[in-house]
């Protein structure tokens, strides 16, 4: 392997005919052989947040889907696409000028930070490579903020992530609420559950994905089948369209929506409501020609927080189904494939 380790997947993205055999999905999982084939695919749900009714459709969508789009969503479109203009501008550095911000070591708890799958020299064996670099820091709350792990360039990058995760965390909270009503508790049970507000409160992890074009797309994966370990994600994409779920044993395109931000139920809201929401799983596809870029927020509850099911949830009926955990001990029993 010896010097492709040291490249960027954008470096090999500019010198490749074919996908190096690290890359290739097994036939199980390669997206040509395992997307939705036949009729019309059914949508993921499309909410409009102005509308008296979104309430029970998020709670809806929650349960079927585990991911929906929100439109009329309060965020304006010019906090958006400075958000998207400064990450592309970062992506767009010289990779030498990227890797002054490459301190993620996963392995320590160090998350924060540029990454490309191509620096994890550590694959198990067999375990394939995903077509991605990625860029990870923490956005609110101040206390947990370390802007030494986010970009000095391009200017303006602060202001802009600053900006769109005031928006972010006042969407999360009504996004609690709605869910919170929809399993017939109080509307503030789930923000509480998750750390609530002041110190120590939910922590606000930006991301950003970025899939530059891959020779053979219809064999690699940018981002490998999962769920996310958070409570919420939102996500602003861009228009390349790439995002799948797997809903009813089929995958299916999450379709790009103009001005949309995309929610992703996560782990910790399953568990919250001991099964009745469910954690989507999904996954991203890559493009032959166009790069594909994504802006996904994970809302987390602190470290030391305990999260198990909503006692209210909990039955003679319908029993716990989960163990109640500290997050960061649910993140290192998944992070390193642990029982649970």
């Amino acid at each position: 392997m010896g010097e492709a380790h040291h490249q960027s997947v954008q470096e090999l993205a500019a010198s490749l005919g074919a996908l190096p055999p690290e890359f290739v999905r097994p036939e199980h999982e390669q997206p040509a052989a395992t997307a939705f084939q036949g009729g019309a695919a059914p949508d993921a749900p499309v909410i409009d947040m102005s509308d008296p009714g979104c309430g029970a459709r998020i709670a809806d969508a929650a349960r079927e889907w585990g991911l929906f789009q929100i439109v009329n969503h309060g965020v304006p479109s010019s906090v958006v696409a400075e958000l998207q203009r400064v990450g592309r501008a970062f992506f767009d550095l010289p990779r030498e000028e990227k890797a002054r911000h490459a301190a993620m070591d996963p392995a320590s708890g160090k998350i924060e930070g540029y990454g490309t799958t191509l620096r994890l020299d550590d694959d198990l064996e067999g375990k394939k490579k995903t077509w991605n670099e990625f860029l990870f820091h923490v956005v609110a709350p101040p206390e947990k903020v370390d802007h030494g792990a986010w970009p000095r360039s391009p200017a303006g990058y602060r202001e802009a992530n600053e900006a769109y995760c005031l928006h972010v965390q006042r969407l999360a909270r009504e996004l609690f609420g709605y869910l919170s009503l929809g399993l017939g508790l109080e509307e503030g049970a789930m923000a509480e559950a998750f750390g609530g507000a002041g110190a120590g409160g939910m922590v606000f992890l930006q991301k950003i994905n970025f899939y530059p074009p891959c020779p053979q797309p219809e064999l690699a994966l940018g981002v490998a089948p999962h769920t996310d370990m958070s409570t919420l994600t939102l996500l602003v994409p861009n228009e390349v369209q790439g995002l799948q779920v797997f809903k009813d044993g089929h995958w299916y395109d999450a379709k790009y929506v103009p001005d949309a931000l995309i929610v992703h139920i996560g782990d910790q809201i399953e568990i919250f409501s001991n099964g009745a929401y469910k954690a989507v799983l999904h996954r991203t596809t890559v493009n032959k020609e166009k790069t594909r870029m994504s802006w996904p927020v994970f809302v987390e509850p602190p470290g030391e927080l305990v999260v198990g099911p909503h006692p209210q949830l909990v039955t003679e009926e319908n029993q716990a189904k989960y163990k109640a955990k500290k997050y960061k001990d649910y993140q290192h029993c998944k992070i390193n494939k642990l029982p649970m």
